[in-house]
Formats: C-alpha cells, sequence, structure tokens
C-alpha cells in the first residue's frame, strides 16, 4: 500500500523542500489549496491523517513500481519510454478545425475528437489568462484548439480536473505534462477509497524536459517587452538554444542561457519525460516541422487513435528509427540525472523510517545509473 499522510506531511516533504510544481492536483480539492501564478500555497490548516492532496501529490510518496503494477500490471524496469505499444509520426487530419497548433495538433485533435463522438463529455485543458497558464474544462469539441500551443510555465492544469469530478462528469479526458500524468495516475486508483472517485477515460501526456517559474518569467519578459502583446511562444528544437516569441510587432528571441535559471528545482527531480502514466503522449518530432511524435500506451489509447485515424481526425506514419534512438536516449539521461538527484538531495527510497518524494526498486535505480549515454 502507499504511505499516505495528510496536509501537514505534504507541506514539510513537498512544499518546504521546494518539490512543488503547482501541479494542481491539490487544488480545488477542499477550500484549503489555492494557486497563484504557477505558486500553490495553504490557506488554512488542516488536521486530517490522510488526505487527497498528498495521495495525489506527483511529489509524494510515489512508488513507481506499485504505481506502473496498477495502471500497466507490469513492474517498472526503468526503460527510458516506458511501457508503449506503438509509436507514430503524427499530425491533425483534414476533419479537425484548424488552430495555433504547436507542433502538428496531435493532442488537440485527438481530444476534441474524443469529445466529438461522446468518448468524453469533458476535457481539462491548460489555457492562459495573458501571459498566465490556467486551467479549462472544455465540453466543446470545437473550442479545445483555443488552447492549443505550449505554455512552457507549471499550471495547474488539475484544478479543473478537480472541478469537473465535483460537477458530476463521469467521464473525463485530460492534458497534462509527465508530473499531471503521475497525478492523475494516482487519482485514477482511488487511494483512500472515496466513493467519489476520479473518472479520468483519457489521459494525454505532453513530453517535458521541465517548466519556468511563471511569475519569475513574467518579470524576465517584462524587461523586454510588453507582456500583453505576446502571442505565442516556441522553443526550436536544438541548436537554436532560444525561447521565441511572436509578438503584435513581431518576432523577439529570448536565450535560453536566460531561462533555464527559472526552472524550478522540481524538474530536476523527475525521472519522466514522454508521460509515462498516459494512456497517450505525444510530443514534437524533431526534423519534421508540423509533425508529432505519438506514444500509444493503453488499449483506450489505440483505440482513440485507430478511431480518429479512420474518421480523418489525424493522419500517421510509420516513426523514423532515428529520431526513436535519438528519443530514447534524451529520456534515458533525464531519468539518470534525475535518479543522481534525488540520490544527492536524500528524496529517493529513505528506507530509515523517512519519507521520499519517488521509490524505485534498487535493482531498477542500479539499471538507471548504468544506462549508457552513447
Amino acid at each position: 500500500m502507499p504511505h499516505i499522510f495528510g496536509s501537514a506531511e505534504l507541506l514539510e516533504d513537498v512544499h518546504k523542500r521546494d518539490l512543488c510544481i503547482g501541479c494542481g492536483a491539490c487544488v480545488d480539492l477542499c477550500p484549503y489549496f489555492k494557486n497563484y501564478k504557477g505558486k500553490t500555497s495553504q490557506l488554512f490548516p488542516c488536521n486530517l491523517e490522510q488526505g487527497r492532496c498528498f495521495a495525489y501529490c506527483p511529489k509524494a510518496e510515489v512508488d513507481l513500481n506499485e504505481l506502473t503494477h496498477k495502471i500497466r500490471r507490469v513492474d517498472y524496469d526503468g526503460s527510458p519510454l516506458g511501457p508503449c505499444r506503438e509509436v507514430l509520426a503524427s499530425r491533425a487530419g483534414n476533419q479537425m478545425v484548424k488552430g495555433a497548433f504547436q507542433a502538428g495538433g496531435t493532442v488537440s485533435s485527438l481530444m476534441a475528437f474524443a469529445l466529438k463522438n461522446r468518448l468524453i463529455d469533458a476535457a481539462v485543458l491548460t489555457d492562459r489568462n495573458g501571459l498566465t497558464p490556467i486551467s479549462r474544462l472544455a465540453t466543446n469539441w470545437k473550442n479545445v484548439a483555443d488552447c492549443a500551443s505550449s505554455k512552457f510555465m507549471a499550471s495547474p492544469t488539475l484544478s479543473a480536473l478537480n472541478m469537473a469530478v465535483r460537477e458530476g462528469y463521469k467521464r473525463i479526458g485530460v492534458v497534462g505534462t509527465p508530473c499531471q500524468m503521475t497525478a492523475v495516475a494516482q487519482m485514477r486508483n482511488n487511494p483512500l477509497q472515496k466513493e467519489e472517485h476520479v473518472p479520468v477515460e483519457l489521459s494525454v501526456g505532453l513530453f517535458c524536459n521541465w517548466s519556468v517559474d511563471t511569475r519569475q518569467l513574467m518579470d524576465l519578459l517584462a524587461q523586454r517587452l510588453e507582456i500583453s502583446d505576446i502571442r505565442r511562444m516556441d522553443i526550436p528544437p536544438p541548436p537554436a538554444n532560444i525561447l521565441t516569441l511572436e509578438t503584435v510587432n513581431g518576432s523577439v528571441e529570448v536565450s535560453l542561457s536566460d531561462i533555464k535559471p527559472l526552472i524550478p528545482h522540481t524538474c530536476f527531480v523527475c525521472p519522466d519525460m514522454t508521460a509515462e502514466f498516459a494512456d497517450l503522449s505525444a510530443g514534437m518530432l524533431e526534423g519534421r516541422p508540423g509533425w508529432n511524435t505519438l506514444i500509444i500506451r493503453s488499449d483506450m489509447g489505440a483505440e482513440i487513435v485507430d478511431q480518429a485515424r479512420r474518421e480523418g481526425f489525424i493522419e500517421t506514419e510509420p516513426f523514423p528509427e532515428d529520431n526513436l534512438q535519438h528519443l530514447s536516449k534524451a529520456a534515458a539521461e533525464k531519468k539518470e540525472r534525475s535518479v543522481r538527484t534525488l540520490i544527492r538531495r536524500g528524496l529517493l527510497n529513505n528506507e530509515k523510517g523517512e519519507r521520499a518524494a519517488i521509490r524505485i526498486p534498487q535493482g531498477i535505480v542500479d539499471k538507471i545509473l548504468r544506462s549508457p549515454r552513447d
């Protein structure tokens, strides 16, 4: 059984260790936790010995082997991409409404298809209020594309999932980053056996190496341009090493050397680059602008992709072997770096009665640390 405590332990283990990423999993569960511009805080004390806030958190006593067993029915083996059935190149099909897609539009197309065909009745997405990422609940498939494009900042997206549960939605789709997909996986397992469980029907994860602190990024950008002028942002593939901003007055470039100091410390302890606990995972496809990498991981994911392809919402092609090797190498390196950081900070396993951020079987830890970089 997972180690589940209450909000006092959550504050001690996550907030005081600077591990909170502001994913929204603890927000709008109750009146106690709120998020503002990427930061989550507890407004009132709570004396519950066990709480969903702790049970759902992706940085508090997450047992990767136990979670993988529950979600995939296999052991956690530390493989770079996690359990997957198929990797494809994909993009939006001709039946999808047009949008400001970051790459191929695959994620928006799959969620729109699921809503249109009543496979889900609500979609939890990330929108923007000005530059600030916010959670959004969409019920009309044509509105999904409004939330397209990357934000590159921590977002309390899962607060909308908690609200959707309270409002009685029974089949919910969720799009989020790897840490958010870890939280969703824990939510789906109903760890406290609550009568009000979280009925996630479809989860789509976004590849992620890191996000940046919302307030620090806004402060940095405000020194260079009018924040309200920004319409879109992107990080081109290496070797570009820049953040590009599309504004009403043209394009502005910011060096990633200025951006990377704004990465929260918690991103460096996350071993998951490709959202291993999602039904489907997607990211950009390097070398092919306008296309995505799509990883199919579950029965539901395979079914959605097959139906969406038949009905023209997405199109797919075989995935290039060279790209697969490069993706696997990048994911393996992130795992190795994160495990070393977890060990250095005393956050991994902690078998001497101390609470851990993440638990991984020691044999798998050794395997990850031996993972070749070349």
